[in-house]
């Protein structure tokens, strides 16, 4: 028997630049065409391909489009959990729209043998003005389920998603976080054989997280299918034994999970020398076209910009940032990850009454120095840079650079000790 339950053959899609623009579809339009494609796996198993689009690509000599996916291809069997990894834009959301059939691709094919529940975007596939037993119903009815197997899952969804007292709820009062609750409820527990999640869990909060990553674990074990597209690296390496790798619609390595993480990490980010130029890096550009971050750099003791840190050495991180117009009462925020994805600390410099101007067409260099703790040797990520005036988000930047904090050399005499965890801080010891 063929355990393959999606193969993917040189799978593409070509996108226009600002063919949003150019189409006029109204949502419910769009709605009833992607409800059309949902149909016959409402019916049945699917075991068909989805085909290529009518030969109409233009040369590829254009420079008005972009190839979101480009050849891609790739084979999953009954029971495996499939990580997809990438950068901001490598096509791991368009593979997931394809293959949960909501968009078309350009050329290539998907084959899909069996029942897809698809949790793509918050709130995606249900009806705001619906409660949310109704739309558990709804979204169980598309899935193919008799109303007595929507009946006999329906507390466990609902105590999965701990919504009890909103149940008879329009979903369109809920909170982004009850939203993600109650989707991933209904797509876990309806029992599809291929479970496509992508990115949303991060709307969540730690604890439900966990809940998620360990019942997509419960899911493969009952001999489903997983594929799970995060940013996040520590949930890909405690769910995934195999992962994708995406960059610029690609397929950069396909292999057990550590391989593939490796060569991410190395590549995902470039190192700080003397400085990291910004205005060539647009990964998670957003907010305000008129303000941007265009330089950061790190400083160590001796004040000399450097990717490398001695292990207990204070240092700073220095930016350049550019803005057109002039603003009062700024505030920025710095993120940095240990190279693994997790966030070590979050600098905000609002929390220490820290707020700045700057005056039309000016460039002005804010530097936030760590003097409080000490980083354990290591790889680590400036992973996010953040400015606001009050509330209002004006520019964010992510995967800015990485640095390493060196261990003490054997010439050191200094007491050394073995240590766990990535931050020792100061501690005050007392004995009574």
């Amino acid at each position: 028997m063929n355990d393959t339950v999606i193969k993917v053959e040189n799978l593409s899609k070509l996108y226009y630049l600002g063919e949003l623009h150019h189409r006029n579809n109204s949502f419910r339009e769009t709605v009833t065409e992607t409800v059309k494609r949902l149909m016959p796996s409402a019916k049945r198993k699917t075991n068909a391909p989805m085909g290529s689009a009518p030969n109409s690509i233009q040369s590829s000599q254009e420079d008005d489009h972009i190839w979101a996916l480009k050849d891609v291809s790739f084979e999953i069997k009954r029971g495996e959990i499939l990580g997809i990894i990438g950068r901001n834009g490598a096509g791991k959301s368009t593979l997931l729209k394809i293959l949960s059939r909501i968009t078309k691709p350009t050329k290539g094919n998907a084959w899909i043998n069996g029942r897809v529940a698809s949790l793509l975007e918050v709130g995606t596939g249900f009806h705001p003005e619906l409660t949310g037993r109704e739309n558990i119903y709804l979204n169980s009815a598309i899935l193919g389920m008799k109303k007595w197997e929507i009946k006999k899952k329906f507390d466990e969804i609902v105590a999965f998603a701990e919504i009890e007292k909103f149940i008879d709820t329009p979903v369109k009062r809920y909170s982004s976080g009850m939203y993600v609750r109650l989707a991933f409820a209904v797509a876990a527990h309806l029992e599809p054989e291929i479970l496509l999640v992508d990115e949303v869990l991060a709307v969540g909060d730690i604890e439900f997280q966990k809940k998620c990553i360990g019942k997509m674990g419960a899911v493969a074990n009952e001999g489903r299918t997983v594929l799970f597209v995060s940013h996040n690296i520590s949930a890909i390496q405690r769910l995934c034994p195999q992962t994708i790798l995406l960059n610029n619609g690609n397929i950069i390595i396909n292999g057990e999970t550590p391989k593939v993480i490796e060569v991410y990490l190395s590549s995902a980010v470039k190192k700080i020398d003397s400085f990291v130029d910004l205005t060539q890096n647009n990964m998670g550009k957003s907010g305000s076209d008129s303000f941007r971050f265009t330089k950061c750099w790190i400083i160590n003791s001796r004040g000399k910009k450097t990717s490398t840190l001695k292990y207990g050495e204070p240092f700073s991180i220095g930016l350049e940032i550019e803005s057109p117009r002039s603003y009062r009462n700024l505030a920025i925020q710095v993120g940095i990850n240990s190279f693994d994805g997790v966030r070590i600390f979050t600098s905000d410099s609002e929390e220490f009454g820290f707020l700045f101007s700057v005056t039309e067409s000016s460039k002005v260099a804010v530097t936030v120095s760590y003097e409080d703790f000490s980083l354990m040797p290591g790889q680590y990520q400036i992973s996010k840079l953040m400015i606001r005036n009050g509330q209002h988000e004006l520019a964010t930047l992510l995967d800015v650079g990485s640095f390493e904090v060196l261990p003490r050399s054997f010439e050191d005499k200094s007491p050394q000790f073995v240590k766990t965890g990535q931050i020792v801080g100061k501690s005050l010891w007392e004995i009574h």
